[in-house]
């Protein structure tokens, strides 16, 4: 029988006041005696708990009931299998007749006690010379790990995964600041890549020699991650083989059915793996210094051991030897170190000199000296990642929606490397030969070389770099990081926004099948943007790249009318981006709107684009100011029987919302511009157009910021034309799509989404782009797609959060205005293609646009001042190479700066004592001297 005890016994001694440590929403864990709260426990749990956990009932640490310690093993232990368990010892192998001697019970009860706890992990077991051989060690990395790795369990009990994320609430805020480095009770380990070269590196922190030591290997689930998901508070990286494991885990693992068995050659490539994908390593560190029993590969959004260093601030317990330094003249500000960087030690600064110092240091108090409470943590810390310096980076990265490396392309191709900076533009932006000819170049319009002459031409650079993707022998297609071809995803359009979340979903290997209404490919690249601006060959080449990736489409599908939502879900479709754009215009409400000459502007571009025949002819009259009106009316200017184009629109040349230079072109092609006009009938005879009537729009918005335009009725203008186009803004043709699908849209007709997310109100359904956004551009379409298919992965996966551990894009710019005068720039003058005349550009439909020459890229990539750099927290990094893999540039490295092989078990409390009495001596002394330094 068990021994239940509750708060009528002896408390005297006890802590009981109550906390709010717990945060569950399932079970209720306990810190103190009081948040224990009189509840009933069982004692040879507790008894068992401090055991494992080597404490000592009635110490500050010693395991309470409903503690994180006791949650773990209560649900999976009876009675016998506790009290069986208290006979065995820690780290010493007994076999099943000692124990049950010692225990004074049968051999085969006991015998089969000990297979069980083995099989939960309460105990380790090994065969040696044909005898299982028992023993039990520290709860982590231990025993935690074990029961956690243990499917059935953590399915049936899911308090003990809590308990193993727990265990880290209670222990971490214990250690901060009192763990020597390399004392603690798992430590990262340098890949190996990253040190190469290093003549200081010690072989105990050689990956390969912990292998080769090795002669049973096995894999198992990341226990970190397993616990996560079974929370629900997955951060998208899965759990599934992860985890290497050495000789005796080898076997244990192997034996009790958590990991299977692999070779040397598999361990190295699994983790190979893992480093290409951005993870790290960190190794159990208690066995003996310089040794190890395995070798994980982990993230800082899920791993627990990196927890202790990103919430409770705490990088000492488990930084190896080895900081981050980076070499500012190379670096280029590309961010991809900063992207993997599992404590955000690395943010993107500047490196040009500034009139006033700027602060670029993040980590201004730490726990080695300074008293470290709740306020001092940071509990968001899978939330609230910074890419960059609160004093900011580049214009050109920041600027840019999908926050593409302009810095880092441009140095590239100033190198020649014109494949590597196709490959690392397309990590961002699938479709960069299509943006480098409809792209308004957001990232030129604050470039800061612009504050000296003019803006380095990055969207002429990118044209040409993103030509090698035209041709099949130099297009780049990226490898799959992973095979998740095991569940179906569909997404329903296939404009820049489905192409994107298709691509990258194709990266991870999902099976992706995209749904267009119409014939041809491409939304509204396709069909809305005209072939002088955008010829189709090149929209094609670059979906042909998405094709090769093995993303199949289906055309002439409409989803609602041929097929329905719930009828692909019977298909085994799990999840669904609705990606369709903004393809229905506008029309004005006035009268004669209804006359067949009054012409949708987005419906004549799409049929237009369809190969439709256009009765269009004589004066055309356009109506509208932004980019789909100039496309209509230099589209018009260009028909053989067009004899005239004029635009009218209701704001001032200076207000056009239209592209700046897309008006300048208009204007060279003959189409007249007449602004601070607002239509108010179209007049007709025998319902035929034969004018329209304007009068003079005084303003476009009120006193508060809305749109509503003023006119003057005294001043009127009736201009005669043939046909009118109306381009006055888009609105959403859902058809049948939505039926049935309880899906909220906003008051302007939109999609509502989460706008981190992207998920509807329907959870297995995303939507982005245009539909979701209103009307933007296509690179802000682009940058959708890319976080629909972030939030698709994790929705599809299971137990894993859709904003854990996501990249928030949080950019900030560099403060022009505090720059040095005196920056050093050469006088290149910026490099342009030839201009091509408006009277020669309007004969044809083709693009007559050139591109640089190689001769003018290296002239133009030579002219970027490189304003960002990396910049590095020299408290925060712990020292684990990621950074290093990812750099293009060399400009990244690992120093050794710490000379710690490690601490026998035994010897890390006199240890943690003398750095504890030293640490109490700094506080003590920033108290009484508020002038002493705190780093």
């Amino acid at each position: 029988m068990d021994k239940r005890t509750s708060k009528g016994e002896e408390l005297m001694g006890k802590n009981l006041e109550k906390t709010n440590f717990n945060k569950s929403k399932r079970f209720n864990f306990a810190l103190t005696w009081g948040d224990v709260d009189g509840r009933e426990y069982r004692q040879e749990i507790l008894d068992l708990a401090n055991k494992i956990g080597r404490t000592k009932a009635g110490s500050s640490r010693e395991a309470i009931p409903f503690g994180p310690e006791y949650y773990a093993l209560e649900p999976i232990l009876n009675p016998y299998q506790a009290r069986t368990a208290m006979y065995l010892e820690f780290r010493k192998k007994m076999t099943a007749k000692e124990v049950a001697e010692a225990a004074g019970e049968p051999y085969e009860k006991v015998k089969q006690t000990l297979e069980y706890l083995a099989w939960a992990g309460l105990a380790f077991v090994n065969t040696i010379e044909g005898v299982d051989m028992y023993w039990q060690d520290i709860f982590v990395p231990g025993h935690m790990e074990l029961i956690n790795n243990n499917k059935e369990i953590v399915e049936k009990h899911p308090e003990v995964a809590e308990a193993f994320y727990y265990l880290g609430s209670k222990k971490g805020p214990m250690a901060a600041g009192i763990m020597p480095i390399g004392s603690g009770p798992m430590r990262v380990i340098p890949i190996e890549r990253s040190i190469d070269g290093n003549s200081k590196r010690a072989t105990y922190e050689e990956i390969s020699k912990h292998l080769r030591d090795a002669t049973v290997f096995s894999v198992s689930d990341c226990s970190c991650r397993t616990s996560r998901e079974a929370m629900g508070e997955g951060c998208g990286h899965l759990k599934e083989e992860m985890c290497i494991q050495l000789d005796h885990a080898a076997e244990y693992y192997i034996k009790t059915g958590r990991g299977r068995e692999i070779t040397r050659e598999e361990a190295l490539e699994i983790m190979r793996k893992a480093e290409d994908n951005g993870l790290m390593h960190s190794i159990p560190n208690l066995d003996e210094p310089g040794h190890t029993h395995a070798i994980c590969n982990c993230c800082g959004c899920g791993c627990y051991a990196m927890r202790l260093a990103n919430e409770f601030i705490n990088n000492d317990i488990v930084r190896s030897n080895y900081k981050s330094v980076v070499e500012e003249e190379k670096c280029v500000a590309c961010g991809e170190c900063v992207d993997v960087c599992p404590t955000n030690a690395l943010r993107l600064g500047q490196k040009l000199c500034s009139k006033t110092p700027i602060d670029q240091v993040i980590t201004k108090v730490t726990p080695r000296n300074t008293e470290w409470l709740e306020d001092k943590w940071n509990s968001n810390y899978r939330i609230n990642r910074k890419n960059t310096l609160d004093s900011g980076t580049a214009p050109c990265i920041t600027k840019c929606p999908a926050h593409i490396p302009v810095q880092g392309y441009i140095k590239l191709a100033s190198q020649g490397k014109y494949n590597e900076a196709l490959e690392l533009i397309k990590k961002h932006n699938p479709l960069p030969a299509v943006c480098g000819r409809i792209c308004p170049r957001l990232c030129e319009e604050d470039c800061t070389r612009g504050d000296f002459d003019e803006a380095v031409a990055i969207d002429d650079i990118k044209k040409f770099i993103a030509e090698k993707d035209l041709e099949k022998s130099t297009r780049y297609i990226p490898k799959k990081r992973h095979n998740y071809s095991d569940k179906k995803i569909a997404i329903i359009g296939s404009g820049p926004s489905g192409l994107t979340c298709a691509y990258d979903l194709a990266l991870d290997g999902y099976d992706i099948t995209v749904f267009e209404k119409e014939k041809k490919l491409g939304g509204m690249l396709a069909l809305g943007i005209p072939s002088y601006r955008l010829e189709k060959n090149v929209l094609e080449a670059e979906i042909d790249v998405i094709k090769g990736m093995g993303v199949k489409f289906e055309t002439g599908i409409e989803i609602g009318r041929d097929i329905t939502l719930e009828e692909l879900r019977k298909k085994g479709y799990k999840a669904f981006y609705i990606a369709i754009g903004a393809q229905a215009g506008r029309n004005l409400g006035i009268e004669g709107e209804e006359a067949p000459e009054v012409v949708n502007g987005v419906d004549f571009l799409k049929k237009f684009n369809l190969g439709d025949e256009t009765t269009i002819q004589g004066k055309v009259v356009v109506i509208g100011g932004g980019n789909v009106a100039i496309d209509v009316a230099r589209t018009t200017a260009r028909l053989e029987k067009v004899k005239e184009t004029e635009i009218y629109c209701l704001e001032a040349r200076e207000n056009m919302p239209a592209h700046k230079e897309e008006v300048a072109e208009a204007l060279e092609e003959e189409v007249t511009i007449n602004n601070c006009w607002g239509p108010t009938r179209i007049i007709t005879q025998k319902g035929k157009v034969t004018a329209i009537e304007f009068r003079k729009c005084i303003s476009i918005f009120d006193e508060e910021g809305r749109f509503n335009p003023k006119f003057d009725d005294n001043h009127k203008e009736t201009v005669p034309c043939d046909y009118v186009l109306l381009s006055v803004g888009q609105t959403y043709d859902y058809g049948g799509l939505l039926k049935g699908e309880d899906i909220s849209l906003t008051n302007k007709n939109t999609i509502e989404v989460d706008p981190i997310t992207l998920q509807t109100s329907k959870k297995d359904i995303f939507s982005g782009g245009d539909v979701a956004s209103g009307p933007r551009l296509a690179i802000d379409a682009i940058a959708a797609g890319k976080e629909a298919a972030v939030s698709i992965h994790r929705f599809v996966q299971n137990g894993q959060s859709l904003v854990f551990g996501r990249d928030t894009h949080s950019y900030v710019m560099l403060d022009k205005n505090n720059l040095d005068d005196r920056i050093d720039y050469d006088g290149t003058e910026r490099q342009r293609t030839n201009h091509v005349e408006g009277k020669v550009s309007k004969t044809t439909f083709k693009d007559l646009r050139g591109v640089l020459t190689e001769e003018e890229v290296q002239k133009e990539t030579a002219r970027c001042i490189s304003c960002g750099a990396t910049k590095t927290d020299d408290y925060l990094c712990v020292g684990c190479g990621a950074c290093t893999l990812k750099c293009k540039f060399d400009a990244i490295r690992l120093d050794r700066v710490y000379d710690v092989k490690g601490y026998n078990i035994d010897d890390v409390p006199k240890a943690v004592i003398k750095k504890a009495i030293a640490r109490k001596v700094k506080i003590t002394l920033n108290k009484i001297n508020p002038f002493t330094q705190t780093r």
